[in-house]
């Protein structure tokens, strides 16, 4: 067998030589496009490394059965953190791309018509592994218009199987160390919930209602809540986010903390680029046609893949107010010896 060379094994041949500007076949001058091309086939390796790891964690989150004091939660916990470390690196690149000046934008801008951003398949199928449904998506009605056709069923395939926050949503509803519910006055979410109204504002009655509704499933008139989390899962996401300084809910507790960050980072990726957008061609439209600035604010503001996570800090309670758990509970979640 032949001795691994670095070069061989990167393929570097390949790489490095596929970049070419179009302004070099046109014999013109702008330098800056070769940054241009370097920054989003970087882009897309790190989407392909994203994909990597989403993939799998749904293969572990896909079980039947998943020990939260297993291996396999440090697994999952350790390869998300990973996805929230490179989506760092992929808002920091923005501060590179922003070395360019809107003229040396303009110097090959028009040449890219109409090949845009907006048609990384990689990236809309990476929010559609995540969560993000087509019913929520801003501009549904083009968001595939200008793919390739392998591509759209690329992403079609994606959403129809079971997404990041649906696997989620089945492991939070299978966790057994939440308190079930009760009718009973003294059980723990009836405690709770006399608890939280107590600690409400006037100004936040209403909350008293989405508390209802989100945890017991009660549904009231006119309301407008749409859940992607069962009531079980949500309770059981609550309880974790109220307990997780016990050692067994510190894991399950990282999981969800790292599903917040995934959407902080994919909030500071959307809105540096819509930031550089508007700062290199003002008001103008993409070259893939859309409103440019304004589309990707409202994508912005709308794409929040685990929205009802965060949710949850709306009904959260002091910590000295917390129903005391009983002492085989305790005993479960391992601050207390038998």
């Amino acid at each position: 067998m032949a001795d691994m060379h670095y070069h061989d094994y990167l393929q570097l041949d390949r790489i490095l030589n596929a970049q070419l500007p179009e302004s070099d076949k046109q014999n013109l001058s702008a330098h800056d496009e070769m940054l241009f091309i370097i920054i989003h086939q970087t882009y897309e390796l790190w989407f392909k490394q994203l994909h990597h790891e989403v993939d799998a964690v749904a293969k572990i989150m896909s079980k039947p059965a998943l020990n939260d004091n297993s291996p396999e939660l440090q697994t999952v916990v350790h390869r998300l953190n990973r996805c929230v470390t490179i989506l760092r690196v992929l808002v920091h690149q923005i501060d590179i791309m922003e070395t360019m000046t809107p003229m040396d934008f303009l110097d090959f801008r028009d040449m890219l018509r109409p090949a845009s951003g907006f048609q990384s398949w990689q990236f809309k199928q990476l929010e559609a592994k995540l969560g993000l449904k087509f019913d929520n998506r801003h501009g549904k009605e083009y968001y595939t218009a200008q793919l390739k056709k392998e591509h759209v069923d690329v992403i079609k395939n994606s959403e129809s199987n079971r997404s990041l926050l649906e696997l989620v949503n089945n492991w939070l509803e299978r966790m057994p160390l939440a308190p079930p519910l009760s009718d009973d006055p003294d059980s723990f979410w009836q405690i709770y919930r006399n608890s939280y109204e107590g600690s409400l504002a006037d100004i936040e009655k209403g909350n008293l209602s989405a508390l209802d509704e989100v945890f017991f499933n009660i549904r009231h008139q006119n309301s407008e809540i749409k859940q992607s989390f069962s009531a079980a899962a949500s309770r059981a996401a609550l309880f974790i986010m109220l307990y997780r300084g016990y050692p067994l809910l510190q894991q399950p507790f990282q999981l969800l903390n790292s599903l917040l960050e995934i959407d902080e980072q994919l909030s500071s990726w959307r809105y540096r680029h819509m930031n550089m957008v508007h700062r290199m061609i003002g008001t103008r439209i993409g070259t893939g046609g859309s409103s440019g600035k304004d589309y990707l604010k409202a994508a912005a503001d709308k794409h929040y893949i685990f929205r009802e996570i965060a949710q949850l800090n709306s009904f959260l309670i002091e910590r000295r107010k917390l129903p005391a758990l009983p002492k085989e509970m305790e005993i479960r979640l391992g601050f207390v010896q038998q």
